[in-house]
């Protein structure tokens, strides 16, 4: 019986697995290399530093609505902010460059 459960749990997880949708364009993004300059300063202007707005809706002094940062409602937020930063160490380390600017 305890195997049963185990090999059924496993069954369920892989199946889980299955339905991120999100997994080819993850892996896409997650694989993308910085190699020129150029790319490494698109990345980095494209991408924001921070979290977009989170809002709260005020009406009359009462908060009627809260809008949740966007970043959490964004599925491939992680690797972007993952290409972005690997974008900077590029071009701060291989190219020099002061990345002030894009923080």
């Amino acid at each position: 019986m305890k195997r049963f459960i185990s090999t059924f749990n496993h069954g369920l997880h892989a199946a889980g697995r299955a339905l991120d949708l999100f997994r080819p364009v993850r892996q896409w993004v997650s694989h993308l290399r910085v190699e020129t300059p150029r790319r490494a300063r698109k990345v980095a202007e494209l991408i924001p530093a921070q979290c977009p707005f989170e809002r709260d809706i005020v009406l009359c002094g009462r908060s009627v609505a809260h809008i949740p940062p966007l970043c959490k409602l964004n599925p491939l937020y992680n690797e972007l902010v993952e290409l972005r930063f690997r974008a900077l160490c590029y071009l701060a380390d291989e190219c020099g460059e002061d990345i002030s600017a894009y923080i």
